[in-house]
């Protein structure tokens, strides 16, 4: 008995000098690296405590690879969009930026060279994030054979939803599993409109889009694709599809019905959702986002697909970091997005915040938010390895095997993998994502007249060129399709 009490003994101190070691080791390779400050740019309201946690970031950084971190924030929509562009238009030197199919112009900033290739970079610095990284997330990103940026590994599919405010739903008893189609949902819209007054039936804004059973090619806003049950892969243009006319139809009633705001085709995120004076809105989901969702809001929401879960190329793109051609010290970028992948105190705090402070820990990996949380509310899909996240107190301890479940059942889109180089029409393709611009949410929130706007959308689209963008975008698949036997 004596002598394996003497041999634990010896293996605990034997373990307590291996951690040491390791923890030596990894300052001594930290130190061998010069220092290093990353400029950082991530999206979302811009939070009260961001340069307090970017100094407790650089913390723990400075031990883990001599690099301290500058995270800067600009707000959604335009102002990222437009404030990122600025940035790298400019060549002002940078080292990482979030990027998606619809933040920061990424297919055009990557074909346009403002973007490093990253393979190598992953190869010698990432190898770790490149072992929990969804594959699909790689292999559906590379343009040209290239990896113009980390995916954050998360949901696979994109799966609509209407969300609804609880509150109406509870107070008339609606069935809410019911409700898939516009068709379905009108009658609840004239039920809302009539009873209660001040309400908004459908929270909106120039984002919203209905559902449309299209797989879009090039960037989300172009007019062109596939349909998802395509068998020929024929490209069309969805403006002049029989689905697309029906929906916008049923839009614009709903529209002068008075269940949008009047407003709606120019404005941006309304106060609707503050006030809670809303009945339903369109969302993308994930598992378990009714939780996540009212925790934001403050009081409860309920949704319910409206389609099954998709990977698009939208989706696999969704969120992701690009590295700037602008970065002096690129490696040390790409180690730290490995460790913003792999280590759950670097994911932790850029999403959480910091510990005693913004939140405590109260279980293994499960936290509870204080007050302090309101000045640092991250958009955690946007910041890395959503697997690595503490978990919420009223979360299910199975949560991340619901989101391995959700990725299993996602359905592949038929272009997935495929990605649209505009730059044998670059000039029409740039001319036909403006024109796309300037009806996309005038037709899709209801507020013209789609009888009217869509013939005007079509004419401007062929003058802009728009015929030889679906030809080079067919030419492109077909060759796609014989390279990869679809």
């Amino acid at each position: 008995m004596k002598s394996k009490v003497i041999l634990s003994i010896v293996m605990v101190g034997l373990l307590a000098l291996s951690i040491g070691l390791a923890g030596f080791g990894e300052a001594r390779a930290a130190a061998k690296l010069e220092p290093y400050e990353i400029i950082m740019y991530v999206i979302g309201t811009p939070q009260k405590d961001l340069d307090l946690v970017s100094a407790e970031l650089s913390k723990y950084l400075k031990e883990k690879i001599n690099t301290t971190i500058k995270l800067r924030q600009f707000d959604w929509g335009d102002e990222y969009n437009q404030k990122m562009q600025n940035i790298i238009d400019s060549g002002q030197p940078f080292d990482i930026c979030f990027v998606a199919s619809w933040a920061a112009n990424f297919l055009r900033n990557a074909h346009n060279g403002a973007f490093l290739p990253l393979e190598n970079l992953i190869e010698k610095y990432g190898q770790e994030m490149k072992a929990v990284i969804h594959p699909l997330f790689l292999e559906g990103i590379r343009m040209k054979g290239h990896i113009y940026a980390i995916p954050n590994n998360k949901e696979l599919g994109k799966q609509s939803v209407w969300r609804f405010n609880k509150k109406y739903v509870d107070k008339y008893n609606i069935d809410i599993t019911k409700i898939k189609t516009l068709e379905d949902l009108e009658p609840y819209l004239k039920l809302i409109k009539k009873n209660e007054s001040g309400v908004i039936p459908i929270s909106a804004d120039r984002t919203f889009n209905p559902y449309l059973p299209f797989d879009i090619i090039g960037e989300s806003r172009t007019p062109y694709g596939v349909y998802l049950d395509t068998k020929d892969y024929k490209v069309i243009n969805k403006f002049e599809a029989p689905e697309t006319k029906e929906t916008l139809k049923k839009m614009r009633q709903f529209y002068k019905a008075g269940y949008i705001r009047a407003d709606v085709a120019t404005t941006i995120k309304g106060d609707d959702e503050k006030t809670g004076k809303w009945f339903v809105g369109k969302c993308d989901t994930q598992p378990l986002a009714d939780i996540m969702w009212s925790q934001t809001l403050g009081y409860p929401v309920v949704s319910t697909p409206i389609h099954e879960p998709i990977v698009y190329n939208e989706s696999i793109t969704g969120s992701m970091f690009a590295v700037s051609v602008t970065s002096q010290n690129p490696e040390r970028a790409v180690m730290f997005l490995n460790l913003l992948n792999t280590d759950p105190k670097v994911r932790n705090m850029i999403d959480h915040g910091i510990e005693g402070r913004h939140y405590k820990l109260v279980g293994d990996g499960v936290i509870e938010l204080l007050p302090e949380h309101r000045d640092y509310d991250m958009p955690s899909f946007a910041l890395g390895n959503l697997f690595l996240i503490y978990r919420y107190q009223q979360d299910p301890p199975d949560k991340w095997e619901q989101f391995k479940k959700f990725n299993a059942q996602s359905k592949k889109a038929p272009t997935l993998g495929f990605v649209f180089d505009p730059s044998p029409v670059q000039t029409e393709y740039a001319a036909v994502c403006n024109v796309a611009d300037e009806f996309n949410a005038m037709l899709y929130t209801g507020a013209v007249d789609p009888n009217v706007y869509l013939q005007k959308a079509s004419k401007k689209l062929k003058a802009a060129g728009g015929d030889k963008v679906m030809a080079e975008m067919q030419r492109q698949i077909d060759k796609w399709r014989a390279e990869n036997s679809k």
